[in-house]
């Protein structure tokens, strides 16, 4: 070991073109042997020895050519300058063993080595050595300089045939594995109920990048006799998709010089399948591969929704596999059984999107009038939705376009605020049907929640017969708009009885709607119209954390007092954890006096 004070001398010397090449070992050993100390290792003194010996080691690893020196220098050297150094050919495939033996192989030193026609073939070596997920950055990387590159700097030479082919083989690879044999042997239950459609399972990430780098070879790739099906999949599900954002991001910044202040016309993306390609993709549009999957009331649900989106991303498909379409739609709900309706459970959230999924997805693939019908019953079977107009806040700020009306407290809008049109505008969808039965929508109809009737009349342009059946829905006498409207302090003050107002409010359906109780919950609360009877209805979470502490300060004081046994149960009670059962702040004051009882017992 040298004196840690001679460490940017020997620097110098390593990168001194007149060093002689007899001095290589010695500077080698000094600037590669660790400091130690009679106290024993000195990481201080290290650094700058690591720091030296940095800076000096392209110049080492240029002029060393014995293997034993140069595996010392390599082990030194981090990811980002042995690629460096490899992409100038000063680290070459026969350094890989002696990196191999202090790291793992990364993406960017085989793009680095591939750079050199003489190492292509060593580089494709390499691959099965990566992990699945960085293969396809061997290509994504290529030119790690590309925004930072210097002007009048070279670019990197282009790919190789030969490492994007093997590359491109290798993310296909496990898409094309998993259309052999899609059922997993264990878990299938939990696996399939977790997403809405197969996009997980056919995403191919890695596999879509590449095959997005080469779209003049898709017609070739289509017919692959080993990836053709994989290659199918990816285009129908992603091809459109990307070129739609590639047209957005053309439109918010445009690289033609032209002005970025003047609006353009809103140009229609060109399709990125043409008739051809699309015609060549449709042995594996309705996914033949997942058919026979077993439980079939989840599977069959899923593939339904997938194909719905394919057609709805490529709408020529509706046309060139109309017939297609409508057998696949028809043999997935007999096979799942999709249109027999099971009782909503306590805890199924999902309940309502699976049957607004079911009935949207059966309008762009059916034609079955019985399976249409059934699509219309199962809207018809639904809870009508909570219709709630905000109480008036200072600090709410709403942001609309200028050109629609200025009152927003209409049903329509109202009913738009939360998605809730949801039921209405899938309902509208099926009247536009050729296929469905008149009588099917006509009897939906006539459940609807009168705001979904008026955003029929404000937002629907036809068909004739069908607003013409909304309209005539008679309303019962005594029926108003279906609109819960919180009020202010100021306005319930005029109201003869605000206390049973505030009851009514608590009452409303809108309570027991996940997206809508908050807001109930805290008009109630901020009233200075609420009694304690009010608060004792409402989750004690709602009341203790979510509102000012003052609102439940004098009740707890006069509640608790100088009992000790309930200011204990109070603080064991406040956890509010996400999972445990919801208490209401009633049920929460009751059980302070039963623990105060049972801490006072002897």
């Amino acid at each position: 070991m040298v004196d840690v004070r001679t460490y940017p001398l020997w620097r110098d010397l390593a990168m001194s073109e007149d060093l002689p090449k007899e001095a290589l070992k010695t500077v080698i050993e000094a600037l590669c042997a660790p400091v130690t100390t009679p106290g024993g290792f000195d990481a201080r003194a290290d650094q700058w020895r690591e720091e030296a010996l940095k800076a000096a080691l392209p110049a080492l690893l240029a002029r060393t050519s014995a293997k034993r020196l140069r595996s010392r220098l390599l082990v030194h050297g981090d990811e980002r300058l042995l690629a460096a150094l490899a992409a100038v050919g000063t680290v070459t495939a026969d350094d890989v063993p002696a990196i191999l033996r202090h790291r793992r192989l990364w993406a960017g030193l085989v793009s680095a080595l591939a750079r050199h026609p003489g190492q292509v073939e060593a580089a494709v070596a390499l691959l099965p050595r990566l992990a699945d997920h960085e293969v396809e950055r061997v290509v994504r990387d290529w030119d790690p300089d590309q925004y930072t590159r210097t002007e009048g700097a070279a670019p990197p030479p282009p790919v190789p045939q030969a490492l994007f082919d093997t590359v491109l083989e290798a993310c296909l690879t496990p898409l094309a594995a998993y259309l052999l044999l899609p059922e997993p042997e264990e878990g299938w239950e939990a696996v399939t109920a977790y997403t809405k459609d197969w996009s997980l399972e056919l995403g191919g990430r890695s596999a879509w990048s590449m095959l997005a780098r080469c779209p003049e070879r898709w017609a070739e790739l289509v017919a692959h006799p080993t990836y053709g099906a994989a290659v199918q999949h990816l285009l129908l599900d992603q091809a459109e998709i990307q070129a739609a954002e590639e047209a957005r991001a053309h439109a918010a910044y445009p690289s033609g010089g032209e002005d970025l202040g003047e609006e353009l016309p809103a140009a229609e993306p060109a399709p990125a399948l043409n008739e051809e390609l699309l015609l060549a993709c449709l042995p594996a549009l309705c996914l033949p591969e997942l058919a026979d999957l077993p439980n079939p009331q989840v599977t069959a649900r899923r593939t339904l929704h997938h194909i719905a989106r394919r057609v709805g991303n490529n709408p020529r498909l509706a046309t060139l596999a109309a017939e297609q379409l409508h057998a696949a739609a028809d043999a997935l709900v007999t096979r799942g059984r999709l249109l027999s309706l099971s009782e909503k459970q306590e805890a199924d959230y999902e309940f309502d999107g699976r049957v607004l999924r079911l009935a949207e997805d059966l309008v762009l693939l059916s034609a079955n009038p019985d399976h249409l019908a059934g699509a219309c019953a199962q809207l018809a079977a639904l809870d009508s939705p909570a219709v709630l107009s905000p109480a008036p806040s200072r600090t709410r700020i709403r942001i609309a376009d200028d050109t629609l009306p200025a009152d927003h407290d209409r049903p329509a809008q109202l009913l738009d605020r939360h998605y809730e049109h949801r039921r209405v505008k899938t309902l509208a969808a099926l009247a536009t049907h050729p296929n469905t039965p008149h009588a099917a929508v006509t009897g939906a109809l006539n459940v609807l929640h009168p705001a979904e009737l008026a955003w029929i009349a404000e937002k629907i342009e036809g068909p004739d017969w069908f607003l013409e059946a909304a309209a005539a829905v008679p309303a019962l006498q005594d029926e108003d708009d279906g609109v819960l409207r919180l009020l202010s302090d100021d306005e319930l003050a005029r109201h003869p009885d605000p206390a049973a107002v505030l009851q009514s409010w608590l009452d409303s359906p809108a309570a027991d709607e996940i997206l809508l109780r908050s807001e109930v919950y805290r008009a109630v609360v901020k009233s200075r119209h609420h009694t304690l009877e009010h608060l004792r209805q409402i989750p004690a979470d709602e009341v203790l954390a979510r509102q000012e502490p003052e609102i439940a300060l004098k009740i707890l004081l006069d509640h608790c007092g100088r009992n000790a046994g309930r200011w204990a149960a109070l603080a064991a009670a406040m956890t509010f954890e996400y999972g445990e059962e919801k208490i209401t702040f009633g049920e929460l004051l009751d059980s302070l006096d039963g623990e105060s009882a049972k801490a006072q017992t002897p």
